[in-house]
């Protein structure tokens, strides 16, 4: 018997459902997967080799395609990685072949206040350690391509500065006169580290480096993350890899990663976390894990690839995307689906009423501190209020001509008319809505959930993208925040406006897609205002160029690609059984 998630942390349930699980050769035979196609980290994990996959299943016909998103969240998160397992462990109840593909988490959140998203009570991704810790290093890999790049570009930098043309001709450089004004890129690590957001590099003499301002992103928002998340394939990952854009000259000419020649080296770090991983449901079901989180600063989806296998491994394949449906949803539409050519049969749009009671009124639950009194009680008025930010997302699934289904993330604390009042007015706004308990009672508490998405799998669907790439830069950023986040327009500060401009004078720049970076906490740019506001602009406070991953970034309000780490972090809970080796305390 599972332990009882009332009474235990994700962590002892999950080891104690480590205990049973499969090894990755009973799930590549679950799969029909051959050997060779399996490339194992131990027993319980695994690469998959997508290219013989892919090649021996060519002709196999794409199973069912759903994708997992979520209403605007508290900053607790409304468990969406728990409902994408809980759906999966459902759909294996009710019968049916599946398979899920969830986002590797970033040791940032981890270490902090949201986890390792492997979802939680009885609706986990197992063996929750090596998921929580590095898994088989792909975002290693990223941070070493990533800060190569880096490494190559002030190196650069210092040897322009140091010697005149002849030196350079006669070390075989080409002086590419990078402007350390306008380098675009940061350094990367994979922790929520606020201090390192802005630092002064290459102090010294002159064998030290440059000396420039400089700093650090996250990992998971590197380019080199995007790519890995859109790449079909080798080619196409050395191809974007080479196109990515560091800086610029004094001239004002990008300076890429293939002007350095660093590209391919930084492709050599990727080769092997180009094949997605293999894990499991606490229930046993497959589970793919490639990519990374942060829909709010990143795209914020599991891999291109990950899904190609998975459709052709079971007869329906669950995806997710990072956060609420504005950022998460709207970038799986419009530029996942995009570069990949894939349509969605359903998509699943996670609530709570704990969001909903925030979207409506109540106070905005704080991490780490006691909950709210309001959201232990019923309050069917916070409830009805919040449903506008409900119905807004419903409306946005439907814009892109997908069939919704509102899964209702239940607490024990939900009551009969709090979930009455949500089925109504979702209804009425156009989705099927179950009540799903996976958390507490895992694929058995998933079993309508999971037939409510399969019904929904079977309707047409009329699948279209909000933008065509013909559109001016200006009027697709327009377009997104009036139909997906309800503004009423853009506003642009003077460095955001000029690289605007630019970027639409760029012919090749021109004609990128838009990965919106903005909180997660809002529809709008300010993370305080819930529900869906009125009488508001988009404030863009800059614009970035991925040119390898294939789009622009503007960035709206005050948001940092760096996140801070909170006062009381997870990490100060987390410690190893030193007679065992087992790690403890992860969530």
């Amino acid at each position: 018997m599972p332990l009882d998630p009332t009474k235990n942390p994700d962590w002892k349930i999950a080891e104690a459902a480590e205990k049973n699980m499969k090894t990755v050769y009973e799930l590549a035979e679950q799969l029909g997967l051959k050997k060779e196609e399996l490339l194992p980290h131990g027993h319980h994990v695994a690469k998959l080799d997508f290219t013989m996959i892919l090649k021996r299943l060519k002709k196999r016909k794409d199973c069912k395609y759903i994708d997992v998103t979520a209403i605007t969240p508290t900053p607790l998160g409304e468990g969406k990685s728990t409902t994408t397992m809980g759906l999966t462990q459902g759909m294996g109840k009710i019968g049916k072949d599946v398979i899920a593909a969830i986002r590797q988490p970033s040791g940032g959140p981890t270490m902090n206040i949201k986890g390792s998203a492997a979802g939680g009570g009885l609706a986990q991704c197992i063996p929750l350690t090596p998921f929580s810790l590095g898994l088989t290093g792909d975002i290693n890999a990223i941070m070493n391509a990533h800060n190569l790049a880096m490494v190559a570009t002030t190196s650069r930098m210092q040897h322009e500065h140091n010697y005149n043309d002849v030196q350079l001709k006669k070390r075989k450089l080409k002086r590419l006169d990078i402007n350390h004004r306008r380098v675009e890129m940061k350094w990367i690590i994979d922790f929520c580290a606020q201090s390192l957001r802005d630092i002064t590099i290459g102090q010294g003499g002159k064998m030290d480096g440059f000396l420039m301002k400089s700093g650090f992103a996250i990992a998971v928002s590197s380019e080199v993350m995007a790519i890995l998340s859109v790449a079909t394939d080798l080619k196409d990952m050395r191809s974007r890899m080479g196109k990515i854009v560091v800086g610029y000259s004094r001239a004002g000419k990008p300076v890429t990663t293939e002007d350095l020649e660093v590209a391919g080296a930084m492709t050599a770090w990727m080769v092997e976390a180009l094949n997605p991983n293999l894990m499991q449901t606490i229930e046993g079901q497959p589970v793919i894990v490639h990519a990374g989180p942060f829909a709010n600063i990143a795209i914020g989806q599991s891999s291109i690839i990950a899904d190609r296998v998975g459709l052709k491994l079971a007869d329906y394949h669950i995806t997710e995307s990072g956060f609420g449906a504005d950022i998460g949803f709207e970038k799986f539409w419009n530029l996942k689906c995009r570069f990949s050519g894939l349509e969605p049969n359903a998509a699943v749009l996670v609530s709570t009423m704990r969001a909903l009671k925030s979207h409506g009124g109540a106070p905005v639950p704080v991490p780490g501190r006691p909950m709210p009194p309001e959201y232990l009680k019923e309050n069917v008025k916070f409830v009805e209020k919040g449903c506008v930010n409900l119905v807004h997302h419903i409306k946005t699934i439907k814009k892109a001509g997908v069939n919704p289904v509102v899964c209702i993330n239940a607490f024990h604390t939900d009551t009969k008319k709090e979930i009455a009042t949500v089925r109504r007015l979702a209804e009425k706004a156009g989705a099927r809505v179950a009540v799903s308990e996976h958390w507490q009672y895992g694929g058995d508490g998933a079993k309508d959930f999971a037939a409510a998405v399969v019904e929904a799998c079977e309707e047409k669907n009329n699948f279209k993208l909000l933008y065509d790439l013909k559109m001016p830069l200006r009027k697709r950023i327009a377009l997104i925040a009036k139909e997906v986040y309800g503004a009423d327009g853009v506003d642009y500060n003077a460095d955001a406006l000029a690289k605007a401009k630019a970027m639409e004078a760029d012919k090749e720049i021109s004609k990128l897609g838009v990965c919106m970076v903005k909180t997660h906490l809002s529809l709008t740019d300010n993370p305080t205002l819930k529900g869906v506001p009125k009488d508001w602009r988009l404030q863009i406070s800059d614009i970035l160029s991925y040119k390898g991953a294939g789009f622009v970034v503007p960035v709206a309000g005050t948001i940092k690609l760096m996140p801070g780490t909170a006062s009381d972090p997870a990490y100060r809970r987390v410690d190893v059984d030193v007679n065992t080796g087992r790690v403890k305390g992860l969530f």
